[in-house]
């Protein structure tokens, strides 16, 4: 049976993260892990160093600090979930969430090569992808007046459901969402940067 427990840490930190993983290793040994992090914002004019720098070190370096501490432990097991949350954004330039694109794109190629490194381990690695989704996270990041921000975004229940059932079958990723939003995924495959940047 899966659980969830909740745990409050600034997992923009080393410190956050290992204390993460302390609660993990005080419990029993956790069979499913979703990975999400999320912020963003407009590099050039709207956001400063520290900024980027700390979205860096929450989408990419906590999601592999605790993926690291996580996998071993399920590799010696011999089995395990992983899910980690990239966007639609890793599939193409995002301008004006340039280094948030950019941090999912890392995520999402992490996942696929860890995916492949645990392929006879008896633990499957997903990427779940979804488009904007209507939650909090354009307004934290002071982005409702973008054109993500103020466009219809996806049900969060019907992405938690999607990428639930897509960690629970072992699949690779999923472009989650509406029927657009798996259109648009698929077609920002076959466009050229430059195009899809625009």
């Amino acid at each position: 049976m899966l659980r969830s427990r909740q745990f409050k840490a600034d997992f923009a930190t080393c410190d956050g993260v290992e204390a993460l993983y302390s609660q993990i290793k005080a419990t029993e040994p956790v069979e499913a892990i979703a990975i999400n992090t999320d912020v963003g914002g407009d590099f050039a004019r709207e956001t400063n160093l520290q900024d980027e720098l700390n979205l860096i070190n929450l989408n990419v370096v906590s999601s592999v600090h605790l993926a690291k501490r996580v996998v071993k432990d399920m590799v010696e097991r011999g089995k395990g979930r992983i899910l980690f949350t990239s966007s639609i954004a890793a599939l193409m330039p995002e301008p004006f969430e340039a280094v948030y694109a950019a941090s999912k794109a890392f995520v999402h190629s992490f996942t696929e090569g860890l995916r492949n490194e645990l392929k006879d381990t008896g633990v499957t690695v997903t990427s779940l992808m979804p488009e904007p989704t209507d939650t909090n996270f354009f307004h934290r990041a002071g982005m409702d007046d973008t054109r993500a921000g103020a466009s219809k975004k996806d049900d969060p229940a019907e992405i938690a459901k999607q990428g639930f059932e897509a960690l629970m079958a072992g699949k690779d990723s999923i472009i989650a969402g509406a029927v657009m939003t798996k259109i648009q995924g698929n077609v920002s495959k076959v466009l050229p940067d430059n195009i899809a940047a625009e």
